[in-house]
């Protein structure tokens, strides 16, 4: 059995989230050969160096299912990019490029976060490719604590509000750009997250049948997807009352 979750958000404010997420550490997690998380994992993070004793706990239950035995996989999203190889190295997990091509249920399946599927929000785009460049990245890196909580403060504002003023197919996936992102990487099925509305959606590519299955995010109720010898299946599930 492998599981694939996304779009965690996890923060103190949502105490649920984190219950949720360690639940299922400690529960179907356990009994898993890998988890990967596609993005957004962190609501924010501002550096390795940085890091609170919240995400500090979530870090070390991260080791505790890898030492179990469960290989673990962590994609970076528009909100955690800056997590890096010592977070990694101590949560005994993989960082995974993205795209990534794996074998999932005996095929080759494409991972992605699913951000630069949204090619027609130019503004973020833009934004993201300044973000990613290796340069600003060092900077962005070695910038005061001080600073990178401000900055950090600052572009989750402004994520919010332009994504409230944005129409609905500007933040969703470029439908031209999904055939032929997989057809480069020579796939039949896509698993990202990011756009928060999860689905299976059956499309052709280069003749074929092929389908993109959207992660959900976690906010109301959490979602995985269980690939195992019954295929695929995603499906949400409810948070504990209790924790």
């Amino acid at each position: 059995m492998i599981l694939l979750i996304s779009d965690l958000h996890l923060q103190e404010e949502r105490p649920d989230i984190t219950r949720a997420f360690l639940d299922l550490l400690d529960g179907r997690a356990r009994h898993a050969k890998a988890l990967y998380i596609l993005g957004d994992f962190f609501e924010a993070w501002i550096g390795d160096d940085a890091m609170t004793p919240f995400q500090q706990s979530i870090c070390q239950a991260m080791r505790q299912l890898s030492d179990s035995g469960t290989a673990i996989y962590l994609m970076h999203g528009n909100r955690d990019f800056l997590i890096g190889q010592d977070f990694c190295d101590a949560a005994g997990c993989t960082l995974l490029a993205d795209p990534s091509v794996i074998e999932l249920g005996g095929e080759q399946v494409l991972l992605m976060h699913g951000d630069t599927l949204c090619t027609r929000d130019l503004a973020y785009m833009k934004l993201r490719r300044y973000l990613r460049n290796p340069l600003s990245l060092w900077i962005l890196r070695h910038l005061p604590l001080s600073s990178r909580h401000k900055l950090a403060r600052k572009l989750r504002s402004e994520s919010r509000s332009q994504t409230r003023m944005k129409a609905t197919e500007i933040v969703d996936v470029t439908p031209e750009e999904v055939p032929k992102v997989m057809a480069v990487h020579g796939v039949r099925t896509l698993v990202h997250g990011h756009t928060h509305r999860p689905a299976i959606h059956k499309l052709v590519v280069d003749g074929q049948p092929a389908r993109r299955i959207v992660l959900g995010d976690w906010d109301r109720r959490g979602w995985t997807l269980q690939v195992d010898e019954q295929g695929f299946q995603l499906a949400p599930f409810e948070f504990s009352a209790n924790g």
